[in-house]
């Protein structure tokens, strides 16, 4: 069902960039919610990748491995209750993609190439006909370079650790102490990689959330797409 944004609606496709624990999840899902757009994880996808390696045995080193893995793994984001729901090989995996362990190993099986070329076709394809806000670290940098609008939401590091524990705790009995150090690890794992490095697109809008709420932040990013609307 269209959102109450979208009357204002042209086919835009539009990113949003940042690292675990900035809310782009919860804001990249409102704001297409309001746009009447469709929202897509891409980390969830590679989330999937890493969960099916594990599942194989297969290290985030082995790109012969993981080449191999790649050429018979489908993975699917569909609409379910409670949001968009991620499928291995008919097989749904949603819950089990979000723990600390598949985080890591996500970020370390999205260095390497036979990964990012496999899930650089499958977020273009996603893409090809617009009316998308795609969620992830490298969309407005890598993946879609010429989107219509990008964003790049931060917040500060201890804030993002509150809201990543809040968000595990229950399923997964870490502490924040642990949080906070799994965060910090992966923040440099991502924006050190040789390939695809975390950062913010050149063009890309900044948004520190650290001291803004969901809606706050919500109504900035529709304030410039609804600019680039018009400007269209």
């Amino acid at each position: 069902m269209p959102g109450r944004d979208a009357g204002f609606m042209k086919k835009l496709l539009i990113t949003i960039d940042g690292p675990a624990g900035a809310g782009k999840t919860t804001v990249s899902r409102l704001l297409a919610e309001r746009l009447g757009y469709r929202y897509v994880d891409t980390g969830a996808l590679y989330r999937g990748v890493a969960y099916a390696a594990g599942r194989r045995g297969i290290s985030p080193d082995d790109d012969a491995g993981l080449s191999g893995l790649l050429e018979g793994l489908t993975l699917s984001l569909l609409p379910g209750i409670g949001g968009q729901r991620l499928t291995a090989d008919g097989v749904d995996i949603t819950e089990a993609i979000r723990t600390p362990e598949i985080s890591m190993l996500a970020s370390a099986v999205s260095a390497r190439p036979a990964v990012r070329a496999y899930l650089l076709k499958v977020q273009r394809e996603l893409g090809r006909q617009k009316a998308a806000v795609f969620e992830g670290r490298d969309m407005g940098t890598v993946v879609f370079p010429d989107a219509d609008a990008k964003f790049f939401l931060t917040a500060a590091p201890e804030v993002r650790a509150q809201r990543r524990f809040a968000e595990i705790a229950a399923q997964s009995g870490a502490s924040i102490e642990a949080v906070q150090r799994d965060m910090a690890l992966r923040d440099r794992q991502d924006s050190t990689r040789a390939l695809a490095p975390l950062k913010a697109a050149a063009d890309a809008v900044t948004i520190d959330a650290t001291a803004l709420s969901v809606a706050q932040v919500v109504e900035r990013i529709l304030a410039h797409v609804h600019t680039v609307m018009e400007r269209n």
